[in-house]
């Protein structure tokens, strides 16, 4: 509700009021709190030496006594003789006593003077202080009727003052209301996009069924037409031998097993690189909920079994193939379901819509590209709707992926680029396909950028800037990240 302009007035005037009394009162306390000035010492009496004349005169004991004759002469003699040693002692003690007095004398009246001027000073200093607790008080007094006197002046235009700041609230409020109106229309237009999106998506799923439909009906037409002439049956018998397969099996079995384990790393080494996908299969598994993914997950090519073991530790069913027959027996001696079987053949097998997944590690650069269209195409079939594709590759973007990983292989037959894969499971009818990039090179086998002193002089930093920008340009090329992986869902 608005605040009416009288009813602000007042409550104005209450706050005025409020903090008028709260100042009087903090004054009050101000000024029983002004310390009083306390009353200081006078300073020590003047050193006593009205004795120290007589001391500088009688500290001298050793006189000999005066010359006699005859017998006297000998007693007195005798006697010096005698006393004479203990009187030494006692002369170089009241030397020494003399002595001291008079040095200590002299450093008592120069103490007793830097007292009495250090009193003096202190007792100026105090009596300045007092003076201006005193006069801040008064100041303090003097605000309160500076402070009314301003405000006598400007209370002639304080209700103009409350206007315009009533009108502009106003305005602030409708204001704000016609934004909530529009951000609701947003919302409102927003919802319906998304909507409309998600139909679409809908359609296209079913255009890409229906493609599919069409592709295995040509299929199956082009299999139920005459034979062709021997000539022509021979011909293609032909191309298709020299046709090179998917995996060209040209390594012995038991030789490529040793090369994953030298070149690609240890079984903790890929099982700690690949745990990051679980996630990915686990999405659209809940329990019981209608149109939940149940069916397993296909690790393609999954060598020595890793993805499989870290899918089964998550309670996710899984099963994999591979070409290698060393590595399909390694996976079955640890109990894992696994096929020796390709993929394309492995999938025309399968029901379609079957499977929860599909997974393939640093498989598709293995691939032929009439091959892979065909693995891609079969992989929409058979997943089940909203099932996952992954398929991680050697990173050609990336120059140091290419010619320190890529080429090593000599299994490799087709480098992907990562849009070159992207556009291609999307071709394949998939509609949420992204791209994540992993494995980034190691900052310092990166190019390093050079830095110049600030008082340099601008053409060395010229220099530098270009230099860095080359340097920036390269990492980019040549350093960025190793492997990606393209994540597509039905």
């Amino acid at each position: 509700m608005t605040e009416s302009l009288e009813a602000r007035v007042r409550r104005l005037e209450r706050e005025r009021d409020e903090a008028d009394r709260r100042y009087n009162d903090a004054l009050t306390q101000l000024d029983g709190a002004v310390p009083r000035p306390a009353a200081l010492p006078d300073p020590p009496l003047p050193v006593d030496d009205h004795q120290l004349a007589t001391l500088n005169q009688a500290w001298n004991i050793l006189e000999k006594p005066p010359a006699a004759a005859g017998i006297r002469q000998k007693i007195a003699t005798i006697i010096w003789r005698i006393l004479s040693p203990y009187l030494q002692r006692q002369l170089t003690f009241n030397s020494a006593l003399v002595d001291h007095i008079n040095r200590n004398v002299e450093a008592t009246r120069a103490a007793h003077r830097k007292e009495v001027e250090a009193a003096a000073a202190l007792r100026a200093q105090t009596e300045a202080v007092a003076g201006f607790h005193g006069r801040l008080i008064i100041y303090l007094q003097q605000i309160t009727a500076y402070v009314d006197t301003k405000d006598r002046q400007s209370s002639g235009g304080s209700l103009v003052l409350n206007a315009a700041i009533s009108n502009v609230a106003e305005g602030h409020a409708k204001y704000r209301e016609s934004l909530e109106a529009r951000e609701q229309r947003y919302e409102s237009q927003t919802r319906a996009i998304a909507a409309a999106q998600e139909e679409l998506r809908g359609m296209m799923g079913i255009a890409q069924q229906a493609i599919t439909a069409l592709k295995r009906a040509v299929a199956e037409l082009q299999l139920t037409t005459p034979a062709a002439p021997p000539a022509l049956a021979a011909a293609n018998t032909a191309r298709a031998t020299l046709t090179p397969p998917a995996f060209a099996p040209s390594l012995d079995a038991y030789k490529y097993v040793g090369f994953e384990d030298q070149f690609r790393g240890s079984q903790e080494v890929i099982r700690a690189r690949q745990a990051s996908y679980v996630p990915f299969f686990e999405r659209g598994r809940s329990p019981g909920e209608r149109g939940s993914i149940t069916g397993d997950v296909l690790d393609i090519g999954c060598g020595r079994g890793e993805f499989i073991d870290l899918l089964k530790a998550r309670g996710i069913p899984a099963r994999g193939i591979d070409l290698n027959h060393e590595m399909v027996q390694v996976c079955r001696d640890r109990g894992l379901t696994v096929v020796e079987a390709d993929a394309v053949g492995y999938l025309v097998t399968q029901p379609d819509a079957s499977l929860g997944g599909i997974f393939a590690a640093q498989v598709v650069e293995h691939l032929e590209p009439s091959y892979l269209l065909r693995l891609l195409d079969l992989s929409f079939e058979k997943l089940q709707p909203a099932g996952t594709l992954v398929l991680e590759t050697l990173n050609p973007a990336c120059w140091t992926a290419f010619f320190e990983s890529y080429i090593r292989d000599i299994t490799h037959r087709w480098p992907l680029h990562p849009e070159t894969l992207k556009y291609l499971v999307t071709a394949s009818g998939f509609t949420r396909v992204t791209i994540e990039f992993r494995s980034p090179v190691a900052a310092e086998s990166r190019l390093r950028r050079i830095t110049v002193p600030e008082n340099a002089d601008l053409a060395l930093k010229d220099v530098a800037e270009t230099l860095n920008a080359n340097v920036d340009a390269l990492n980019a090329r040549m350093f960025t990240h190793m492997d990606y992986a393209v994540v597509a869902e039905k």
